[in-house]
């Protein structure tokens, strides 16, 4: 037989050109902050190696970690660049997040530019006169089609900051410089710069785990550290493994939002919250969630999540287990620490099954869809009157994996669990075949783990049917009340909001009087039975009423008044109280017990 060698040939050419412009080219970013109350940061990039006739300069559309296009490339301004001479080239933007530099063959591209921040928050980069919070992917510009080309950062503070906190390797001898092997890494490594504070650290299975944040607040520090390594002990082991060589918590001051990566995390936190018990269990409940999707996440995960789609994002049908399940492992992993108490435990996975079982989304969107039009839905799902066609996979997520893990232990005897369906994907995934896996392979890990078909379970996910709670909390001997209750007091069905001087409405229940007198949020109220409106004169008058009295709004519609009368209800939910059953048999108390202490 005739072997035609060409194409072979052509190919072998064509990846040892592409390695050998990988091993040549260089990028290295230096990164100033110059005045920060003007909230811009400074972006100077030396780009050598790379010589082609252009070159396209690219910046993430989004980050991962975070499912929501975030369009980084509309902050870039003021963007120059300069070849080797200092000669300046005449760039061309092609869309909305990618630069074409015409290089000529140039062997340096010189980039300054800068970018405009304008709101603190975890999945945005952000400067003032306090402190720098340096989201990579919403900075630094990469190569298009060169993703996996290391890196090189040197980060200029404040002239009045003295620290840096970041996941990134440093350079010996090089102060503030830090290095990646790619930019996955780079954008998986946030930066904070400014006056910080770091406590005391600790080790687990004798790796460090640090914890240093800016505006920490006032707590007791000794005791948040020791529950906190109790937390991390706990995530340890339910995988069994430490795949990083350090681990660093990020806290970036008052806020909201989290953010995991492969060695850190970063997240908004006030310390002087955590004087309150419930805020002290929320905390850790966030802190283990962020810390362990370093394992679910990051390593256990969907195929779909890497390599990453920058430009248009990557869309996954199992951000249910990303994050559902790592919903449903904070509850387990602050218990198993001997922090929260099982009263604590039962209220946390109640409040999930009320903000899902109350809502009318859960009759119209899967789990699966939640977890697939999160881009469009947001984490929390739709907005406006379509909010009541969506659910959260943050909220169904964690009570269908409770679901999961009970009925594991009852086919298994309690001698598997969820647990073992977690290790089972870090090792066959991550550390085995070094991918993601398909939904495919998803289901039938969980069927192997289980020695039995789990079609019915799995009907929680990829359909609306009801969840049969009873059953299995009664795998565990527990008991759940199912039943719908009639809350006490008139019901309008939305509440009011004000900004200035007027009165909005800002939520509206699905099918509650005041939806079906059509008031919908947004609308502006003026009066209320006559009188001016306020909230405080709603509350109180709602508060005086019965059901069945009637209330006459007067909205302002088109810069004409338009009255609308309500007839007050009553409001009815399930209230889902979880209590231990009476004379639980062997297995049942052995499945509870199991279930609690891991």
């Amino acid at each position: 037989m005739t072997i035609n060698k060409t194409p072979t040939l052509l190919v072998c050419l064509f990846f040892f050109s592409i390695s050998a412009l990988a091993q040549k080219a260089s990028l290295a970013y230096t990164l100033k902050m110059d005045n920060p109350e003007w909230h811009f940061f400074h972006v100077q990039l030396t780009c050598k190696g790379i010589k082609k006739e252009f070159i396209d300069f690219k910046m993430p559309a989004w980050t991962p970690g975070y499912y929501q296009k975030m369009d980084y490339g509309k902050n870039l301004e003021q963007l120059k660049a300069t070849d080797e001479t200092g000669k300046e080239l005449k760039w061309e933007k092609i869309n909305d997040n990618t630069w074409r530099v015409p290089s000529k063959n140039s062997n340096t591209v010189n980039l300054a530019y800068e970018i405009k921040t304008t709101r603190s928050f975890v999945a945005t980069a952000y400067l003032d006169e306090t402190r720098a919070y340096i989201l990579p992917a919403a900075v630094f510009l990469y190569v298009d089609k060169m993703i996996n080309q290391p890196v090189q950062i040197t980060v200029v503070p404040g002239e009045k900051w003295d620290r840096v906190a970041t996941g990134l390797d440093s350079l010996p001898g090089k102060k503030f410089t830090y290095s990646a092997p790619d930019f996955d890494i780079l954008y998986d490594s946030p930066i904070l710069v400014g006056n910080l504070e770091e406590l005391t650290s600790f080790k687990v299975k004798g790796i460090t785990h640090r914890f240093i944040g800016f505006k920490l607040g006032d707590f007791d520090r000794q005791q948040f550290m020791r529950d906190l390594k109790k937390v991390v002990e706990a995530a340890v082991n339910i995988i069994g493994n430490i795949p990083y060589k350090s681990y660093t918590f990020i806290a970036m001051g008052p806020g909201q939002g989290g953010i995991e990566h492969l060695n850190n995390t970063t997240f908004g936190f006030n310390g002087t919250n955590l004087n309150k018990r419930e805020n002290y269990i929320r905390t850790l409940h966030f802190l283990a969630h962020e810390y362990f999707h370093h394992y679910n996440v990051k390593r256990i995960r969907p195929i779909e999540l890497g390599p990453f789609d920058y430009d248009k994002g990557s869309r996954t049908k199992m951000l249910w287990v990303s994050e559902g399940l790592s919903v449903y492992y904070e509850y387990m992993i602050v218990k198993r620490a001997n922090i929260s108490t099982d009263a604590e435990l039962f209220n946390s996975f109640r409040g999930n099954m009320m903000a899902f079982e109350n809502k009318p989304g859960r009759l119209y969107q899967t789990l699966e869809q939640a977890s697939y039009e999160t881009w469009s839905d947001g984490p929390f799902g739709r907005t406006g009157d379509e909010i009541n066609k969506t659910i959260s996979y943050y909220d169904k997520g964690p009570v269908v994996g409770l679901l999961f893990d009970f009925k594991i232990r009852q086919l298994t005897k309690d001698q598997k669990s969820l647990d073992d369906v977690m290790r089972f994907l870090y090792k066959e995934y991550y550390q085995k075949k070094r991918r993601g896996f398909t939904e495919e392979e998803l289901k039938a890990a969980f069927e192997l783990v289980a020695g039995s078909s789990l079609n019915k379970e799995y009907e929680y996910v990829t359909t609306t049917k009801e969840l049969d709670y009873p059953t299995y909390f009664n795998y565990a001997g527990l008991n759940i009340d199912t039943t719908t209750q009639a809350l006490p007091g008139a019901y309008a069905g939305f509440t009011l909001r004000e900004k200035e001087d007027s009165v909005f409405i800002a939520n509206v229940d699905y099918e509650s009087p005041g939806w079906n007198a059509n008031i919908r949020r947004g609308q502006q109220l003026v009066k209320i039975n006559g009188e001016r409106s306020s909230v405080s004169f709603f509350n109180k008058l709602i508060n005086s009423t019965r059901p069945g009295d009637k209330i006459r709004f007067t909205f302002l519609v088109n810069k004409e008044t338009e009255d609308m009368e309500v007839i007050l209800g009553t409001k009815t939910e399930k209230g889902f109280k979880i209590t231990p059953a009476g004379n639980p048999s062997p297995l049942q108390k052995q499945i509870l017990e199991s279930w609690l202490k891991g």
